[in-house]
């Protein structure tokens, strides 16, 4: 499946997910940071990506990938109801505030232009670490980041 594997239906780009950053990287200080945060173990906090087989434990029954396998769209950005009430009831105000920034941008750009500008829009300004979404700080220079 490759890196489509982080295409997330929803539009949460998986490539600049904390948790997929920290199990590729087998990062275990920031998977030790994100177990607080989500309130699992560090043996949890492993993902391949959303379309991968091996997706993070609060992923697996996410009712917006469900509902665009029933629709056979790739995403959201294929659908015509969005935003619908499945993105509005998203549990994070984060992750709801990017999927309303992000379909637009991929229905506009396509799948590997928008996965390329998610990829770039998730560098720090001040030094261009490359930043997890959600990141109020550089994981470098430490400087303050709003990117989401």
């Amino acid at each position: 499946m490759g890196k489509n594997a982080l295409a997330a239906p929803c539009g949460l780009y998986c490539g600049v997910c904390g948790i997929y950053i920290a199990h590729r990287d087998n990062n275990q200080a920031f998977k030790e940071k994100l177990c607080g945060v989500y309130g699992v173990g560090v043996e949890e906090l492993h993902c391949k990506g959303c379309l991968s087989d091996d997706v993070f434990f609060y992923c697996r029954s996410c009712p917006i990938k469900s509902c665009t396998i029933e629709k056979g769209y790739a995403g959201c950005h294929e659908c015509t109801e969005f935003p619908c009430d499945k993105v509005e009831a998203f549990p994070l105000p984060v992750g709801k505030k990017v999927i309303m920034r992000s379909i637009p941008a991929w229905r506009e750009l396509g799948t590997e232009k928008w996965m390329a500008e998610e990829d770039k829009r998730y560098n720090c300004p001040h030094c261009g670490y490359p930043q997890f979404r959600g990141a109020k700080r550089c994981r470098s220079c430490r400087e303050p980041v709003d990117l989401d």
